[in-house]
Parts: structure tokens; sequence; C-alpha cells
């Protein structure tokens, strides 16, 4: 009897490559552990949930950032509005502290949204402005020095405690998934976001309003940049300059090795929680090796050039 194997989809195959990557990975961060240390730290449960929690926070980055992306958009700002929202959080301190930190998000993503939906900027151009003011209005804010403020006890206790064993920072990027892959699979907005990447004119004709569609993903992604600027304050105990220079790339590269179309339009929530595990994974095994920040850059952007090279030159038209 001979059997079926059914062919994979062609949004799954970025997936499976990438699982296979994660596992490639593994092995010879394994290999070179155990021929220079004689241990295989990467394969211990302990190892491997530390590593999730400080990916949680490029995790939560890289969900923003797949609902931008997924209208064919991208945002260039939420390294500063990752620093900005932290610094805000820390300043006001107490019970108000997280609320502030994510209004400083939800602002930057109206301002962006804005910008690109009903100025007609290319959100490359106008992200990056922005992230330009976040940091001069940052700079201004801490004449230049690091702030003295501290983080509250909350924000420590969401970004490096741990509940049942498990760091609470997994089970805030656990929930901020659910949150993004409902609202993408099941939500009117989320059908909004993949209609309207994939052709925008054609939405808007359809009755889609599709400016508030891109105001809305933009909003989305600041409040996510928001979110994993104050946890990572959280885990640092504190907020300093360029915290969140370092989740610029690796957010936009986790997204894009999870199979979301570079041009709008097509991805799955599922494929960019595996490109940040294989980030992740990648960075931990680089750190291992002792690799400097300049080599980790240059792989980080090589990966997003192949990608875009890969998924970005298929037949899609723009009006």
């Amino acid at each position: 009897m001979a059997f079926h194997i059914p062919s994979l989809k062609a949004e799954d195959k970025p997936m499976v490559i990438a699982s296979a990557f994660i596992l490639v990975i593994l092995s010879i961060g394994t290999v070179y552990t155990l021929s220079t240390q004689g241990s295989a730290p990467l394969l211990s449960p302990g190892y491997l949930l530390q590593q999730l929690q400080t990916g949680s926070f490029l995790g939560i980055v890289a969900a923003g950032m797949m609902v931008v992306i997924l209208l064919g958009h991208i945002d260039l700002s939420v390294a500063w509005t990752m620093t900005a929202a932290a610094m805000m959080a820390t300043t006001v301190g107490g019970e108000w502290a997280i609320p502030t930190g994510i209004a400083v998000g939800a602002a930057v993503g109206l301002v962006n949204g804005f910008g690109v939906a009903y100025l007609r900027v290319p959100s490359m151009i106008f992200t990056l402005g922005v992230d330009s003011v976040l940091r001069g209005l940052m700079v201004a804010h801490t004449g230049g020095f690091a702030p003295q403020d501290s983080a509250t006890p909350l924000m420590r206790t969401l970004a490096s405690d741990r509940f049942l064993g498990i760091p609470s920072a997994i089970f805030v990027w656990l929930a901020v998934s659910v949150v993004i892959a409902v609202m993408l699979k099941r939500t009117a907005f989320g059908r909004e976001i993949y209609v309207t990447g994939n052709r925008e004119v054609a939405a808007y004709l359809s009755g889609i309003r599709t400016r508030r569609v891109i105001l809305g993903s933009f909003v989305v992604s600041g409040i996510c940049a928001a979110l994993a600027g104050v946890m990572l304050a959280g885990y640092s105990a504190r907020a300093y300059q360029g915290m969140g220079n370092p989740f610029l790339l690796p957010a936009i590269a986790a997204v894009v090795i999870g199979g979301t179309r570079i041009l709008g339009g097509q991805g799955r929530y599922i494929g960019t929680l595996i490109g940040v595990i294989l980030i992740v994974l990648l960075n931990s095994v680089l750190s291992i090796m002792q690799m400097p920040e300049a080599g980790r850059q240059v792989i980080y952007g090589s990966v997003i050039i192949s990608m875009l090279l890969v998924y970005g030159r298929g037949n899609k038209v723009h009006s």
C-alpha cells in the first residue's frame, strides 16, 4: 500500500525551514559547548527557560512589528519607543508607571499611523523620523545622562520573578501572543489587515476603512514596543539610554524568518514565534562563541536581505 505525503503549503515552508534551523543551531551549540566546556547547557530546561525569559522582550516587539509588516509597512521607531516608555514609566513610578509607559507607546503609534495613513508619508521615512524625535526628547529629559529612577516592584515582578518555576515574562509574552493571534485570525480588524496588505486600493474600494486599519496597526506596534520597554526596565531594574536599540533588527528578522511577506498580506503568527525562538537561540550560541556585536548585526542584516529576496519577489501588484 502506498502512502501519500501531502506537500507543504507555501506559507508553511518558512516555518519548517526555520524549525530545521533551530535544530541545527541547537546541535552546533551543543557540540561546541561539549568540546570546549565538557557540558551542554543549551539542552538543560533551566537554560532554555532563561533564554526564553530574555527572548520574551524581543517576542513582544516582534508581535507588534508583524502587524505593521502585514500591511506592507515597517516601524523603525520601536527602539526609542521602548526606551521612551521605560524612561517615562520609571520617572512617574508607583501604580501609574506601567499605564504611563503603555500610553507613551500608544501615542507614538498614533503619530506614526497618522503620518503614514493620512499624510501618506512612506512608513520607513516617517517612523525613522519619529525615532529620532524620541531620541532627542529623551536626551533632553535626562540631560544626556542615565536616569536615576528605578523600576517599580510590579515592573520587576513581571520581568524577573517566577510563577510555578517559569519566568513571569514568558507568561506576559504568551498573553500578548494569544491576543495578537486571536486578533489576526478571529476578528474583522485582523482580516482587514490582511486584505489591506494584499492590495490597499482594492480594500478601500470594497468598503474597508484602510486608513483606520493602518492607524490601528501602528498603535498596536507602539503598545507592544512600550510594553517590552517597560518589562526590560523591570528586568534591568532601571531604564537607560538606547536600551531598545538591540531589538530593532532582530524583531524584523524574526518576522521575516517566520514567513511574513515583507510586502504585506501574508503571514502567520506562529511563524513569528518560531522566528523569535530561532533568533534567541542564535544569539545565545553566538554569545557562547563570543561573537562581537558587529558580527551579530551583520548576520541579522544578512538574514533580512536573504528572506526579502526569497519571499519578497512575488507577483504582488501595488496600485
